[in-house]
């Protein structure tokens, strides 16, 4: 019996090796993006990937089928969501962050929608289940957040070196 287990948590251990050798990257990138870190310091999306990664271990043996990707995809934003709500107050969509990652302007929501619709390609019904919103808000928000990223608002950086460039 103990070899069958061990032999078994052995499979286990490399089924999950294997996930994480295809998808760390790519998961790793999504968490920059949600945590508006730079690539080259983002402790807090490695800090996000590591705990998304461990809850899909720790339901491994759970997933019968499902794309395991998906589920520590789903651990991510849940997890960035969780985390952003309390960082800001609970409130998801109130603070705008200076750009520090390319999707520094936005708020934690519209990061969020943005990566999981443009990103990773999960369709409006799906983001909006999983963030258990409607269909027209996720589609708006994600609508206004490509509006920003194409046209950003003049910040003071861009006020303060238009004012240079004019002639006195």
């Amino acid at each position: 019996m103990r070899e069958r287990h061990a032999s078994h948590g052995a499979r286990r251990a490399r089924e999950f090796e294997a996930f994480v050798a295809g998808a760390a990257g790519r998961l790793l990138h999504a968490a920059t993006l949600l945590t508006a870190e730079p690539p080259a310091g983002n402790p807090c999306a490695r800090r996000l990937l590591a705990l998304s990664l461990a809850r899909t271990y720790a339901d491994w043996d759970r997933l019968h089928g499902e794309d395991p990707y998906d589920r520590a995809r789903q651990y991510l934003a849940a997890r960035f969501a969780r985390a952003a709500w309390h960082r800001y107050g609970g409130g998801l969509g109130r603070v705008r962050r200076s750009p520090a990652g390319p999707l520094g302007g936005l708020t934690p929501r519209e990061r969020l929608i943005v990566v999981l619709r443009l990103h990773e390609g999960v369709a409006e019904v799906q983001a909006a289940a999983l963030l258990g919103m409607p269909v027209e808000r996720v589609r708006t928000i994600c609508d206004r957040a490509t509006a920003t990223l194409l046209h950003p608002p003049p910040g003071p950086s861009r006020a303060a070196a238009g004012a240079k460039a004019a002639p006195p």
